[in-house]
């Protein structure tokens, strides 16, 4: 069966969200395809101890802020689960769950999208996809040798699936930082922490709110073809929140560099010395989840699909979403996917 749309979504988190939104506001016709079963995006899959780096004030979709959580400046996942929940009911989204989208291809003037629940045919398509459900797990030496446990920042839950074991947390991000003080903090597990580099945690004052003025501050310099003023990485790479100053302050979140390689019990190091492990966390990052837009033949150099702001260079029918910087300041963010979203749709409406 194929259905025809002005605009399809594809992805109903955050990012889908806030385009819903904006497609609501211009009067598009339009579809939101989302793989879940139920409203929340990728923060259904959070730790049970995750918190937003900002308050609930300044965490919001467009035309609805986020109400605070009780008892809690930085509110925790499943209260964000809540507030999308809410949100796609309040502006009566056309979010279809439960719906995987397999490819997205051209015909004629218009682009068909490929669904387990049929095709749609769309004047424009979104993709809001984020990169949650491709996890990325570095080629590191003896991977395929280790016995004990592997898995990713997706798999992580809680201390307690670890009470005593050793635990090697990989990764010197926010994600590895928050887990290694989320496990050392409770103190029933052996942590070791391992990073590619020294960490570099941001000063404690800094949270989600500075950041996104950051990001923002970087893009428009480099859209007024300014100096690159660094933006957030400039900072450092680990935003202090509470656990983990606590866990840095108490001396449970030392690093060591990175392992030469794993060995069916553990890791060995570049001296040679050897640390036993029931458990590897890899807390090593993402890529873009965009299988679905192979047909559009669309990847550049290294794989990279070029944007000129969220539209496709090669297809100024498809707009990307919620990827990062590269498609809008902090667009990976709740606070900072509202703008691009806007202009996305924006751009699409003078398009149809």
């Amino acid at each position: 069966m194929t259905q025809q749309t002005d605009v399809v979504v594809v992805g109903g988190g955050q990012a889908g969200l806030a385009a819903g939104y904006h497609l609501r506001r211009q009067g598009l016709d339009s579809v939101i395809l989302d793989a879940g079963a139920a409203p929340g995006g990728s923060w259904q899959h959070m730790w049970d101890s995750l918190r937003l780096f900002s308050p609930a004030e300044h965490s919001s979709l467009p035309g609805r802020l986020m109400p605070t959580q009780a008892g809690e400046t930085y509110p925790g996942a499943g209260h964000v689960v809540d507030y999308l929940a809410d949100y796609e009911k309040r502006y009566d989204l056309p979010v279809q769950h439960g719906t995987r989208v397999d490819a997205v291809r051209r015909d004629a003037d218009r682009l068909l999208v490929e669904a387990d629940s049929g095709t749609w045919r769309a004047r424009a398509v979104i993709s809001a996809t984020g990169t949650w459900s491709r996890p990325f797990l570095p080629a590191v030496p003896g991977r395929s040798t280790f016995t004990g446990r592997q898995l990713h920042t997706v798999n992580y839950r809680c201390p307690a699936d670890f009470a005593g074991q050793r635990v090697v947390v990989v990764g010197g991000g926010n994600s590895g930082a928050q887990i290694a003080a989320d496990l050392a903090l409770d103190g029933h597990a052996e942590v070791t922490w391992v990073t590619q580099r020294p960490p570099r945690f941001l000063p404690d004052d800094i949270d989600g709110r500075a950041l996104f003025d950051v990001a923002t501050a970087r893009r428009r310099a480099l859209d007024a073809g300014r100096d690159d003023t660094g933006g957030v990485a400039s900072l450092g790479d680990i935003v202090a929140v509470p656990p983990v100053r606590a866990a840095r302050d108490a001396g449970l979140l030392t690093a060591k560099p990175m392992f030469a390689r794993l060995t069916a019990d553990g890791v060995r190091w570049a001296d040679g010395s050897h640390t036993g492990a029931e458990a590897v966390i890899w807390c090593t990052g993402f890529r873009p989840a965009l299988a679905h837009l192979a047909p559009l033949n669309l990847r550049g150099a290294r794989g990279h699909i070029p944007t000129d702001g969220t539209r496709t260079v090669g297809e100024p029918r498809l707009h990307l979403l919620g990827y990062g910087d590269w498609t809008g300041p902090a667009s990976a963010t709740l606070i900072g996917v509202g703008r691009p979203a806007r202009d996305a749709v924006r751009e699409i409406a003078g398009l149809l």
